[in-house]
């Protein structure tokens, strides 16, 4: 490991002259913000955890430390001898874990020999442009700038601080999506050079399919139908599920919707529209039926007829890809990134468009014969978006600063 700040320099400079060919060896010690990794277990913890094992194999002549405030069973990661934990060790600093990791972690990063730092979700620790230690930020959305209204003003003054400055102060910044990029050039004036777009990939968990005794069995263990529609994702405004369920009445379809996700205000008017409609029964509640296993969610996909997937904006729509991988037709909306995500492979529909959606959950439950074109196009289209071009296209950017 690298002990100061002029043994980083002089590493640096070997990678330039094996870049002109005199050399062919660098080895990078880079640093992730894995807060998220450890503690998320939803969109953004995927994520880290996704990228951070797959650089670790691909790439495992680097060395990859995970920054966190504190440690869970979360991530697993001791398979890996070249992937290593950093903690909090001061008093302080296990006592005011964010601040260490928002802050106080910027020194460490030089004095601990770290190359290269990546903040895996919107920030990069402040003062990390003085320190030494080339930046790398991951943007997946600023869903917060387009919808204000739609968070607490509190969140969105510190979201917003924290995104701008990452954008500005890191060296580089990954988009998750060509949407991303274009937002951060139009809401904070970040030069397009700057900014590489690096698709994401799902849990690899998603490329295996499983036999159709594995999801009758799953289906039995939460009390599902034979045949149902899906939708996934946090019920808010901007997922636009209230549309969904007047689509699904519209559309005289008897098959029922299966819903995977949380909410609150939202999802209570949800309820209320469907109660009032006499649609208590067509709609279920995943969650209100027991806490799913996160090995479970492809067998959810692979049983679904189609994913419903009409939300209003996106970074990425993750539920999009892993219904691709599933072999689950995809009716998705116009607009925002949804496209990049689902190519040739979705039915688009104008998400403000009761009757447009309802349209396409009648095609996609009648018309068997385009119900397998899609199924067919989206395994072929999933393979763009695999952990191993993900990891390639996030080294790429890492190289390209030294």
């Amino acid at each position: 490991m690298l002990k100061n700040k002029q043994a980083i320099v002089s590493r640096a400079t070997l990678f330039q002259v094996s870049r002109n060919g005199n050399f062919h060896t660098f080895y990078m010690n880079i640093a992730f913000d894995a807060k998220r990794a450890f503690q998320n277990n939803t969109g953004l913890g995927n994520y880290s955890r996704t990228l951070i094992r797959s650089l670790a194999a691909d790439f495992p002549q680097h060395q990859y430390f995970l920054f966190a405030p504190k440690p869970t069973t979360m991530f697993p990661v001791s398979a890996f001898s070249n992937i290593h934990t950093v903690l909090p060790t001061r008093f302080l600093h296990r006592k005011l874990r964010a601040l260490w990791r928002s802050k106080w972690v910027t020194p460490e990063l030089a004095q601990r020999g770290m190359d290269l730092y990546h903040g895996l979700s919107h920030e990069v620790p402040f003062g990390i442009h003085n320190s030494g230690v080339k930046s790398v930020v991951t943007m997946h959305d600023l869903i917060f700038e387009r919808f204000p209204g739609q968070y607490n003003p509190i969140d969105v003054f510190t979201y917003r601080r924290k995104a701008r400055y990452a954008a500005h102060a890191a060296d580089r910044v990954i988009a998750i999506s060509e949407q991303t990029k274009a937002d951060l050039v139009q809401f904070y004036n970040v030069h397009p050079g700057k900014i590489t777009v690096c698709y994401q990939s799902c849990d690899p968990s998603f490329e295996g399919l499983h036999t159709a005794s594995s999801i009758a069995a799953f289906r039995a263990a939460y009390h599902l139908p034979e045949k149902y529609l899906l939708s996934v994702g946090s019920v808010i405004e901007r997922k636009n599920l209230l549309a969904v369920v007047q689509a699904l009445r519209q559309s005289g379809a008897a098959l029922p919707l299966v819903v995977l996700g949380n909410g609150d205000g939202y999802m209570k008017k949800v309820k209320a529209w469907i109660a009032r409609e006499g649609m208590e029964k067509q709609v279920i509640w995943l969650n209100e039926q027991g806490r799913m296993k996160g090995e479970e969610l492809p067998l959810l996909y692979q049983g679904a007829t189609a994913l419903l997937y009409v939300s209003l904006f996106e970074g990425f729509g993750i539920p999009i890809l892993e219904a691709l991988w599933s072999g689950t037709p995809v009716i998705t909306s116009q607009g925002s990134c949804f496209a990049e995500t689902a190519g040739n492979a979705a039915l688009y529909v104008d998400p403000l468009s009761v009757e447009a959606i309802a349209g396409a959950i009648r095609t996609i439950t009648t018309d068997e014969a385009l119900a397998a074109d899609l199924r067919e196009k989206g395994f072929i289209h999933a393979r763009h978006f695999t952990p191993e071009k993900c990891a390639a296209a996030v080294m790429e950017v890492y190289r390209s600063l030294f």
